[in-house]
């Protein structure tokens, strides 16, 4: 099934489809233009049937500069790979945006994601196609930092009006983990030790409640 419906959405949109990637059996994706990203959605909506917006959110591909914060910061930084890998579906850019729509008839799910110019982080709103989208953009947008195109109110949710940087930017850093290292890698006490070995054995009492004791001679 989702074989014919990625056939059917390449026929529909044409160039705008960049490209797409399908796990038979799990899920569909595509990336489509950012030029044609509301286009593209509300024509997944109107013509494919994907009437049911699930979520809007975006993704940051480049590796952090600052390393994993569970890394343990008493041993020295690994090596790692910088290559910015932009997952299922492919990417030219940074930042990406993606949007999670259900068909409600088939109940098949398709992911949309769009680049976002690393010089310019705008890209049109969605929220005149799918009301839902204002929260998941207001977020992107503080988060990010994406202007979405064609919003009316890109007001924080969480941070200060006057709060400089984006949280879930890879380069945004984690001062709390710089001062002090993920507590999973450091905090973690051994359990104590136990003063019987361990047997496989089952109980030779059976339990009792309330007021109850069991006699000497109970078998």
């Amino acid at each position: 099934m989702r074989e014919q419906m990625l056939v059917a959405i390449q026929t529909s949109l044409g160039d705008a489809l960049v490209e797409s990637q399908i796990k038979s059996l799990d899920d569909l994706w595509i990336r489509v233009r950012t030029d044609s990203w509301r286009a593209s959605v509300k024509k997944l909506r109107d013509v494919h049937g994907f009437d049911y917006f699930c979520f809007l959110s975006a993704i940051d591909w480049m590796p952090s500069p600052y390393g994993r914060g569970e890394d343990d910061p008493t041993e020295p930084a690994p090596i790692r790979d910088t290559t910015i890998r932009s997952g299922y579906a492919g990417g030219e850019t940074r930042i990406q945006v993606f949007i999670r729509i259900v068909n409600s008839t088939t109940h098949l799910g398709i992911t949309v994601k769009a680049d976002v110019a690393d010089t310019a982080l705008v890209i049109e709103s969605l929220i005149t196609i799918f009301a839902g989208a204002n929260w998941h953009e207001r977020e992107a947008h503080e988060m990010f930092g994406i202007d979405f195109a064609g919003h009316p109110d890109l007001r924080n949710m969480y941070l200060p009006a006057d709060f400089e940087g984006h949280p879930l930017r890879k380069d945004f850093p984690l001062l709390s983990r710089m001062v002090k290292p993920w507590p999973g890698i450091v905090d973690v006490e051994p359990l104590p030790a136990s003063d019987e070995p361990a047997s496989d054995e089952p109980a030779d009492d059976l339990p009792t409640s309330g007021n109850e004791t069991v006699s000497d001679d109970a078998s």
